[in-house]
């Protein structure tokens, strides 16, 4: 597959914080953050039958020029999804979590639905430009695609 097709690929991509680390993620910090970026964000708590916290999932849109990209974060594992996304939108998304969510300082690591599948461990994500990001995502997907072939 060459990179245009795998620019255009859509999968789930996980952030969250490298091993032995945190962000000490709320989910008032990520709602209140949505909703600064975008007052009309949809966002919606989903706490199961253990309460609040224990196996909650929060439920949220987010906004990129005409599209609007559904996601989840969860305080345990800790870590926030960005559903149906391309290598692109990732990269802008990884650096709103970056800009907004992830305290200074700390590492990002990231996979995707069909790494964690084929059992690829996660990555860290390069503190870099988005054109150095996208470059990380690609490279993902493209060992995802060896693996699978």
């Amino acid at each position: 597959m060459d990179e245009s097709e795998l620019a255009a690929l859509r999968t789930m991509y996980v952030f969250g914080p490298a091993e032995d680390s945190t962000w000490n993620l709320t989910y008032d910090l990520v709602a209140s953050k949505l909703r600064e970026r975008n007052p009309e964000t949809f966002v919606s708590l989903d706490e199961k039958d253990q309460g609040p916290v224990l196996g909650s999932v929060m439920h949220f849109g987010f906004t990129l020029g005409e599209e609007t990209l559904e996601g989840m974060a969860k305080l345990s594992p800790e870590g926030i999804t960005i559903e149906d996304a391309s290598a692109h939108t990732a990269a802008v998304f990884v650096q709103w979590l970056r800009g907004n969510i992830v305290p200074a300082g700390t590492s990002v690591s990231f996979n995707t639905e069909w790494g964690l599948e084929d059992g690829l461990p996660d990555t860290l994500v390069p503190a870099a430009p988005r054109p150095r990001l996208v470059a990380s995502f690609l490279a993902h997907l493209e060992n995802v695609e060896a693996m699978s072939d």
